[in-house]
C-alpha cells in the first residue's frame, strides 16, 4: 500500500510533513497553521489517513492536507 502527500510523494513511517492550508481541529482549541511542520507520522490502515501527535492528542490527519518535509 503506498500513502501519497498532496504532491505525490510517497510517505513512510516516521516522516515529517508540512500542513498545506489552516485546519481547524474538532475538540481542540488549537488550528494547525499552513506551514507547521509535523514530525513521525504513522501510517494507517487506510492509504488517505495518517496518525500524528500534537501535543498531547494523538489525531489523524487526510493527507490531502499534507506534504512532505
Amino acid at each position: 500500500m503506498e500513502v501519497k502527500d498532496s504532491n505525490g510523494n510517497i510517505l513512510e513511517e516516521g516522516d515529517s510533513v508540512l500542513v498545506v492550508k489552516d485546519l481547524k481541529i474538532k475538540g481542540m482549541s488549537k488550528t494547525l497553521k499552513r506551514g507547521e511542520t509535523i514530525k513521525n507520522i504513522r501510517l494507517t490502515a487506510n492509504p488517505q489517513e495518517v496518525e500524528c501527535r500534537i501535543g498531547k492528542s494523538q489525531i489523524v490527519l487526510k493527507t490531502q492536507f499534507l506534504k512532505k518535509a
